[in-house]
């Protein structure tokens, strides 16, 4: 087959974040407003700053996103990694959102693009979450047995997509008459069902944690969120604001400062009281409202090296962050490159290397301010085992360190 007649991995992962987006829109009504002020917001910033595009052209920015699921088994999550094996995404870093200051009953991956072309060409990621079963915290005996017995029941892919997936990463492509349908199918397995939730066994799970019912109370996955990428998040959440749009109460991660922008900087509007449908035990059907979907926005900063994340942890450590920041980061690109505290191009201060992944402590507490409250836990040890090579193992495949694809993108140019 000729490299013409064939669409690339990173095609498809276009057509692919653009088909999820298109659809999420469809289904949450405030987040095409957010998309259009996040457009509205870049436009105006790299008009008014010369140096706006040093991490990341303005077209590159716009059009990026990273959406969020959740699974409930090892396999479901291995099904995941082979149908993003067809765009060109792989699985990066390992998060545990148990151990945040508001724990959330899930240990995550990213699935990405590594190689720095392909993350310019598109840098669509999935933050993924498979619910802690095994953690007797959030899930005594009796409701762990029950819930993998729901969970062995349904069938979130089908087959023949996972299969088509596999196909495709193997052959580094997808016939170009056949991608639309393929993309088709995978955007639409991550639809909203609109089935009726059986009501007992959902307030059963959201007891214990709302992302516990989101996961294990329904027959599907869907997209959680679906975030766009803003040069200034600020600005962005006063607009929001100023259109009527609930947003939670602060902006997650690190600080506004004048100096260089770190790592990631996330927020949201609060998730909204969507209408669905309940069974009730009597087989009766009602009206009701779930509330775990939301609108969340990011702005992205330079990379940090290893050091200069114990010195990010430590300055958040503190009351005020804010206050304190210049105490643990210079106020120039060339001073945190002399320091070895951010990745550079070549080691040039003119040339950061953008910060792709994401910050437990953020995303459990964009979880929480979205939720009514925190996870249930009892007292128990965590025998689980969950870790990163726990995770690897659970789905075949290797899980790129984060620090190392910044090393290497640093040492390419």
């Amino acid at each position: 087959m000729s490299a013409a007649k064939k669409l690339a991995p990173w095609q498809l992962r276009e057509r692919f974040a653009a088909g999820l987006s298109a659809m999420y829109g469809g289904e949450v009504p405030a987040y095409p407003t957010l998309v259009q002020i996040s457009t509205e917001v870049n436009g105006e910033y790299v008009q008014r700053h010369p140096d706006a595009e040093r991490l990341g052209s303005f077209d590159r920015v716009t059009a990026e996103r990273h959406g969020a699921i959740r699974v409930g088994t090892p396999a479901e999550l291995a099904a995941v990694a082979e149908l993003f094996g067809a765009f060109g995404m792989v699985p990066v870093g390992y998060y545990d959102l148990r151990e945040a200051t508001s724990p959330v009953p899930v240990v995550s991956t990213a699935f990405r693009p590594v190689a720095a072309d392909e993350l310019a060409r598109n840098p669509f990621r999935v933050f993924t979450s498979m619910l802690a079963l095994r953690d007797a915290r959030f899930f005594e005996a009796d409701l762990r047995a029950r819930v993998q017995t729901f969970l062995a029941r349904r069938q979130l892919f089908d087959p023949a997509l996972i299969a088509d997936a596999r196909v495709i990463a193997a052959d580094g492509g997808c016939p170009a008459g056949e991608a639309d349908a393929f993309v088709g199918r995978a955007v639409a397995a991550f639809a909203l069902s609109r089935d009726p939730i059986d009501k007992s066994w959902y307030d059963e799970l959201s007891r214990i944690s709302a992302v516990a019912a989101d996961i294990a109370g329904l027959s599907s996955t869907h997209i959680n969120h679906l975030t766009p990428r803003v040069l200034d998040i600020d600005e962005l959440y006063r607009r929001m604001t100023a259109r009527g749009i609930a947003m939670i109460d602060a902006i997650q991660g690190p600080p506004r400062t004048d100096g260089p922008a770190v790592l990631l900087r996330q927020t949201s509007f609060r998730a909204l009281a969507e209408p669905r449908q309940f069974r009730c035990d009597d087989g009766s059907v009602v009206e009701g409202t779930v509330r775990v979907r939301f609108g969340e926005v990011e702005a992205r900063g330079v990379a940090l090296t290893r050091k200069g994340r114990e010195r990010y942890d430590a300055a958040m450590a503190t009351d005020d962050p804010a206050a304190v920041w210049d105490e643990y980061f210079p106020s120039t690109d060339a001073e945190m490159a002399a320091q070895g505290l951010a990745y550079y191009r070549g080691g040039d201060p003119a040339k950061p290397v953008v910060y792709e992944d994401f910050l437990p402590t953020s995303a459990a507490g964009i979880f929480r301010s979205n939720l009514d409250r925190d996870a249930s836990t009892c007292d128990a040890d965590d025998n689980s085992g969950y870790s990163m090579d726990w995770m690897a193992g659970a789905i075949g495949r290797h899980i790129h360190d984060p620090y190392a694809l910044y090393e290497a993108q640093e040492t390419a140019a």
